[in-house]
């Protein structure tokens, strides 16, 4: 019997869904499009924003009104700066936000 290998989006979603993440904040885009297509039959809503920094604040905001920790997510390169102000403001806020930035599968590198 051989085992089925999961791949890193199916593993970060069934993460996700197991520490009950229901709610997403990012940009569509290609850097996670393949854990993007996965969210709906994990329930997790995944909200769409203008901008990295509105995506971060999202989840900044949602975690003070709740207490739970929150998720956002960035594209790669210039999208993850463009999370620093409003990740430094949730850290000095103690605020329980999650940051995920993914990186160029190896096979578009270079």
């Amino acid at each position: 019997m051989s085992k089925q290998r999961m791949s890193p989006s199916e593993a970060l979603v069934e993460t996700m869904a197991a520490e009950g993440v229901r709610t997403v904040f990012g940009i569509v885009g290609s850097a996670f499009m393949d854990a993007l297509d996965l969210f709906p039959d994990a329930g997790i809503r995944f909200v769409s924003v203008a901008h990295e920094q509105a995506a971060a604040h999202a989840a900044d905001g949602l975690a003070r009104v709740t207490g739970q920790p929150q998720v956002c997510i960035a594209q790669n390169g210039p999208g993850v700066t463009n999370f620093v102000s409003a990740i430094t403001a949730a850290y000095w806020a103690h605020s329980p936000v999650v940051a995920i930035t993914p990186e160029t599968g190896s096979m578009g590198i270079g």
